[in-house]
């Protein structure tokens, strides 16, 4: 079961950040290491194309998980990768309030999150699988779908 930090804001101190090299991996193991470390609990998982030692490209993996997390991310990473070591820093991460909110379209409703700060909102975001399944389902342009929630919480 995947765990989700709280939707109110807070200050979130047992966080780390968790990243290894990586040389001689496909882009198809990648994204299924992806995929097991986001089922895992990782709460943010990325790469950044970097050039290792002689030159040689490579990618570096970073994730961002809670502290009683380590143990599977690390597991996922030596068995599912090429790396050989792994490194890990204590991060103190800020989430603002998350608010839910439902727009009804012509094509049905959508889930906008809202980011709150200060009692404000500072940001929304259509949930995307909601708008790529309306766009699949009515064979509309995904675009299409996002402006009309756009023109419905403006």
């Amino acid at each position: 079961m995947i765990s989700h930090p709280p939707n109110e804001e807070h200050i979130d101190d047992e966080m780390l950040k968790v990243e290894v090299n990586l040389d001689n991996i496909s882009g198809e193991w990648l994204g299924y290491v992806m995929d097991l470390l986001f089922e895992s609990g990782a709460n943010d998982v990325f790469y950044t194309p970097i050039y290792m030692k002689k030159n040689r490209p490579g990618v570096l993996l970073q994730l961002l998980c809670h502290r009683d997390k380590l143990t599977a991310m690390r597991e996922i990473l030596v068995k599912e990768t090429t790396t050989l070591g792994i490194r890990y820093y204590p991060l103190t991460v800020f989430r603002a309030e998350r608010r839910f909110t439902q727009v009804q379209t012509e094509w049905g409703p959508i889930t906008v999150k809202e980011g709150i700060y200060d009692g404000q909102v500072i940001q929304r975001s259509p949930e995307f699988e909601e708008c790529k399944k309306i766009a699949d389902a009515h064979q509309l342009p995904l675009k299409k779908v996002y402006e009309q929630v756009w023109k419905l919480i403006e």
